[in-house]
């Protein structure tokens, strides 16, 4: 029986094990599971570092700059206290020196060498103004003449976008739609787009605005977008530039007006985010290009690699991002040497100076492409075709950039298909209807038409076209209607818009280039659908995007 009593049973022996394993498995699991970093939070807590870094660099250079604002309005109350009788002796602020100064002042009493401590005259360093002498000429030189703004700054990114007429066309509106598109509701709250008007014809500056204004009202109204152009006593006298580099005076006078213009772009920028971004008015973005742009510089600071500037785009001056705080280099040097290169080489040159070694040539690529970092693939585009330089043809595409859609195939209800348009090469209005490309159509005319007859009436449940394409943004179709013939004739009275041959308009293409609607249920079944020009066109038109949804589609 006392075996029995004081023996231990296998299950007894298995559960006691348990315990103890729980006892001491279970605290050695807890420790080692919170003993190892994770490594994901680790990550995110230097990047985060590393951004605040970046910011409190931002926040200096705004510091140093009040510094200066203090530091002129000292000197200025000093030179207004300064005695103007030669005959005065000046008096130095002997309270302010250390002891024994004051007791060698004293033993130097009633010699010349006491009297030149802190003498009244104050070194002037270079400045703007001597090398833009002619801002000295007006008091309004560097004030804007136009701006529309609701304030906004301590973003994270700024884009300049400087603009200037054209004489062929305009891509501005179709840029800003695509910067604009291109950025979810975060992005957009934490960016400013600056767009520089750089002419001095206030008639075109309000024009510009009014546009933008009309366009985005919602952007402008929150800040995202800003519109501003310069004083004409900005620019100095452009006919009377020196030729340099053996180009013509029109050429010269071009890339020394936009040297100037991105001077002041940056100058207007700087204050306002911890990083600035060089755009031009005729580019394609990539969609989330903001984040990846921030992802990268901030990535770059989180690791200690140095740099000045991020290249997110191979061509010009396009895609270039700086830290704002390292802006000023770039816009001394610019004011520098304005009327001598363009500004592209400006920037290599600037990069070159910082960190290549005369004696040591070979390694000058090497440590520029430290500065100088590449981003691939390429998130921006150039689109446009004619240069804002008269007469200049420019088509040189980022190779980096990769393939964009140019149109947006669907099925549709069998139709025949009608176009009163002349269709360039391949690009007709048959195979866009199937499918297979984009319709190109040259030069519309009032009164052109598209038609699309169904091989049997249909019920159309909605209507979706778009005109214009990445690569192609103003060939749109304007003033153009969207008209449909329905299969039996009924009176619709006065809440339908029914033209003269028994079409009713169901909708019209947008600013944007879109036209989409729902055609009333009382019209019935539709026989013909045709797209309506009533205007001149000064350019060709895209249809990218044909989507005509039957009943039968939405089953």
């Amino acid at each position: 029986m006392a075996v029995v009593n004081f023996a231990m049973s296998p299950l007894r022996r298995r559960n006691c094990f348990l315990v103890l394993a729980f006892v001491v498995f279970i605290p050695f699991c807890a420790f080692v599971l919170f003993s190892v970093p994770d490594i994901t939070s680790e990550q995110m807590l230097i990047q985060r570092l590393a951004e605040l870094q970046v910011k409190l660099q931002y926040l200096d250079s705004m510091y140093r700059a009040r510094q200066e604002d203090l530091q002129q309005l000292t000197q200025h109350i000093d030179q207004i206290g300064i005695p103007n009788d030669n005959t005065t002796t000046f008096s130095f602020p002997t309270t302010e020196l250390r002891p024994e100064i004051k007791q060698l002042i004293k033993n130097m009493s009633g010699m010349h060498a006491a009297t030149g401590l802190n003498p009244p005259i104050m070194l002037r360093l270079p400045s703007s103004y001597h090398f833009l002498p002619h801002l000295l000429d007006d008091p309004s030189s560097l004030r804007l003449a136009y701006l529309m703004s609701k304030g906004r700054n301590g973003v994270s990114v700024v884009m300049g976008v400087p603009t200037v007429r054209r004489e062929k066309q305009s891509y501005l509106m179709d840029t800003l739609q695509n910067l604009i598109d291109g950025m979810n509701g975060a992005e957009a709250n934490d960016s400013l787009i600056v767009v520089f008007v750089a002419e001095t014809d206030l008639e075109y500056v309000l024009q510009v605005a009014k546009e933008i204004e009309m366009r985005f009202p919602m952007q402008v109204d929150s800040g995202l977008i800003e519109v501003l152009s310069p004083s004409p006593a900005y620019y100095p006298n452009l006919d009377k530039l020196r030729i340099t580099l053996g180009d013509p005076p029109e050429r010269v006078r071009w890339r020394s007006k936009q040297n100037l213009d991105f001077a002041f772009l940056m100058s207007y920028s700087q204050p306002k985010g911890t990083f600035y971004l060089q755009l031009e008015d005729d580019i394609l973005a990539k969609p989330n290009y903001v984040t990846e742009m921030k992802k990268f510089a901030i990535e770059k600071i989180a690791r200690k690699e140095p740099w000045f500037v991020l290249d997110f785009c191979q061509l010009g001056f396009i895609g270039k991002m700086f830290k704002s705080a390292e802006l000023p280099w770039l816009i001394q040097f610019f004011q520098m040497f304005y009327n001598d290169k363009p500004v592209d080489w400006l920037l290599d040159h600037l990069i070159f100076t910082k960190v290549c070694n005369w004696d040591k040539n070979s390694n000058c690529k090497r440590d520029k492409a430290k500065m100088w970092v590449h981003y691939k693939p390429s998130l921006f585009q150039h689109i446009g075709t004619h240069s804002s330089l008269k007469g200049k043809v420019q088509k040189l595409k980022d190779k980096q950039f990769g393939k964009v859609a140019l149109f947006f195939p669907h099925g549709n209800p069998d139709a025949e298909v009608i176009s009163g348009i002349k269709h360039y090469k391949q690009y007709t209005l048959e195979r866009a209807y199937l499918g297979e490309t984009f319709f190109w159509g040259l030069l519309p005319s009032p009164g052109d038409q598209l038609i699309f007859k169904f091989t049997a009436p249909i019920w159309i449940k909605r209507f979706f076209f778009r005109s214009g394409n990445a690569e192609h943004p103003s060939d749109k179709f304007y003033n153009t209607t969207v008209e449909v013939l329905p299969a039996e004739a009924n009176q619709y009275g006065n809440s339908l818009n029914v033209t003269s041959d028994g079409y009713i308009v169901v909708g019209k293409f947008d600013s944007v280039g879109i036209a989409t609607g729902v055609p009333d249920e009382s019209i019935g079944k539709i026989q013909t659908l045709r797209l309506h020009v009533h205007s001149e066109s000064d350019n060709w038109a895209i249809l990218s995007e044909i989507h005509i949804q039957d009943e039968l589609a939405t089953r």
